[in-house]
This record gives structure tokens, sequence and C-alpha cells, in this order.
């Protein structure tokens, strides 16, 4: 149903890095990119994209920036996670099975380093 997702961040010198050492283990790459403005990210088409936004302020941890990618399989989003923290980005909840009334999902989240939260999720069968 969505095409694709787009963010804002102050650098992109700064962001660039750290994105495609996280988005890596889920299987997307840079794909695109248009200097001082935008850079694309996926598997065959720009699904995930950053657009430099420099003026804009931190973004605060109660805002409900939220964006989840999916993983397939409980690795991807260890690497995922392992991946933003050695990146610069810092954890905001640790890999870990996470029971829910209704579904059994494998996730980690992360903030990047303009305050963005990321998560990474799967659903493990056994």
């Amino acid at each position: 149903m969505i095409d694709h997702v787009s963010i804002a961040v102050r650098d992109l010198g700064n962001a660039e890095p750290f994105y495609a050492a996280l988005l890596a283990p889920l299987g997307m790459r840079k794909l695109r990119e248009w200097p001082n403005a935008a850079i694309g990210f996926g598997k065959t088409y720009p699904e995930f994209w950053i657009n430099l936004r420099v003026s804009m302020a931190a973004v605060e941890e109660g805002s409900g920036v939220h964006i989840c990618l999916r993983a397939k399989a409980t690795g991807e989003v260890d690497a995922f996670h392992a991946a933003a923290l050695i990146a610069g980005g810092r954890s905001d909840g640790a890999p870990g099975l996470r029971p829910h009334d209704r579904v059994r999902y494998y996730a980690a989240f992360v903030r990047d380093p303009d305050g963005n939260r990321i998560e990474a999720v799967t659903f493990p069968t056994e």
C-alpha cells in the first residue's frame, strides 16, 4: 500500500553512511541521489528516502516519528540494530521477541543522529 517513505535529516553527509549501514542488512542500498537534496535507498527502486532539511530541529523523543521496516529473519534485525549503533545511532529498544496479545514479533528500535525512530521487524514462526 505504501510506495516509499521519506524522512528529513539535517546533514546528508552524516546521514548517508548511517542509513547505508542500517539498511544494508535489510537488503537495501543507495539507488538514487540528488546532490545536496536527497538520497534514495531500496532493493529495486528507491523506497526509503532521506531528504536534506538543514534548518530542521532535532526530532523530539515524543514526536511520534516512527518508521518500521520489514526484515526476513531475526538475524537481519540483529544486524540492523548493531549497524545503527556502530554508525552513530542509539538504541531505543534492543533486538528481541515482543509478545503481543494478537501477534508475536521480533524487533529492534534505533534513533538516527537527528532523532528519527526506525524499527526493523520480523515475525518468526518458531
